[in-house]
């Protein structure tokens, strides 16, 4: 058994950060200004091939599995949080769905699209009142004679603005887990519109809105999956999703390691190197330590997740959970040996600061990730 990634996932790890270093970080700077993702980023994206891992081969994409994902999530995210999340959530937070439970009419509709970054998805869960509590989600699914009828308000929905299609879940049947469906809801669909976008602590350069369905009538054929299968299907695709945004996680962590690395090698004070100063490579070493455990969980989590190991749950678990207070803790540290420079805007750690804290809530929270791994304890 190994713990190194082999000759395949290395040379993508390459591949994913040289794209990243000429594609995207000359980049970040104007869209962090303007508050939007930048859409010229798309096309390339999607020519290399980095939105379709997870889709099949006859759909355009290239059949990989969960540990590409976790390496393309950290590459991008050591650039920017807000465009890696907005390239993630479409192709492998919300395309999954299409993915896995889609019709082939909805498979041959939207898969090669979003795997060549020629259309965009989002994923419509978190309501107003409802993050964690999926099950208890309000918005309605009504069968009609034309279809259903969907009514209903979600709210810090990534990609909302952007995306060509969303994936709806709403409350078709009874309360509690049995009772939700999701659906495939084009853009421009009548009774179907976005708030303006929320002005957010970190990733400024995603797309993040209220969702408003008003009456909006879809198709019978709009059902993705199977009826009032809709939370099993949410679960499963979390299991992805944390995967991403742990390994995002990594990426912010180990940008701000290398940073620090190189600020404190450079920057003088009481007449040397900070890195002279013990206390300094004792903090620079335990980041190290920090990363590399979170990095060797969150593989370990994937590579059971695309093998279907039996602890692939609490494995996924654990990677969001340890990832992401990781990171927290890595970021801060940074900014810490910065000093006042790591305050200023201007300076790249106090934007993976900012785009980091999120990692703790989004995806399920740590709260969740600690009830999974202790589920069963009390009996």
């Amino acid at each position: 058994m190994t713990w190194e990634l082999d000759e395949e996932h290395v040379q993508f790890r390459m591949t994913c950060r040289a794209f990243t270093d000429r594609e995207v970080r000359p980049l970040v700077e104007r869209a962090e200004a303007d508050g939007r993702f930048p859409d010229e980023l798309w096309k390339p994206l999607g020519a290399a091939g980095l939105l379709g891992l997870v889709t099949p081969e006859e759909h355009g994409g290239a059949g990989g599995d969960a540990l590409t994902v976790a390496i393309l999530a950290e590459e991008l995210a050591r650039a920017s949080g807000g465009i890696a999340v907005t390239a993630l959530v479409s192709a492998y937070m919300a395309a999954p769905h299409l993915i896995r439970h889609g019709s082939d009419a909805q498979r041959a509709r939207w898969l090669a699209p979003l795997a060549a970054g020629e259309a965009v998805a989002a994923i419509a869960v978190t309501e107003p009142g409802t993050g964690s509590d999926v099950a208890g989600i309000s918005t309605t699914g009504r069968r009609t004679d034309e279809g259903w009828v969907l009514n209903g308000r979600k709210m810090f929905i990534t990609n909302a603005g952007l995306a060509d299609v969303l994936v709806v879940a709403a409350r078709s049947g009874g309360a509690g887990h049995s009772g939700i469906t999701l659906f495939a809801v084009e853009r421009g669909t009548e009774g179907l519109s976005m708030g303006r976008p929320l002005r957010k602590m970190g990733w400024h350069s995603s797309d993040t809105r209220e969702v408003v369905l008003d009456d909006v009538t879809v198709p019978a054929d709009a059902v993705v999956g199977t009826e009032n299968r809709g939370f099993h299907q949410i679960m499963e695709g979390f299991q992805l999703e944390r995967i991403a945004l742990a390994a995002m996680g990594l990426g912010h962590a180990a940008e701000c390691l290398d940073l620090a690395r190189e600020y404190v090698g450079e920057r003088e004070a009481f007449g040397a190197p900070l890195a002279r100063l013990q206390t300094i490579r004792h903090r620079i070493a335990v980041m190290e330590i920090e990363l590399e455990a979170a990095r060797l969980v969150t593989h370990q989590a994937a590579a059971r997740l695309d093998a279907g190991h039996p602890e692939a749950l609490p494995s996924v678990a654990r990677a969001k959970y340890l990832a992401a207070v990781a990171a927290n803790r890595i970021v801060d540290d940074a900014v810490q040996l910065f000093g006042g420079a790591g305050f200023v805007e201007e300076t790249p750690v106090a934007r993976h600061y900012r785009d980091a804290r999120i990692l703790r809530i989004g995806g399920g929270t740590d709260e969740i990730q600690l009830e999974i791994l202790t589920k069963g304890m009390t009996g």
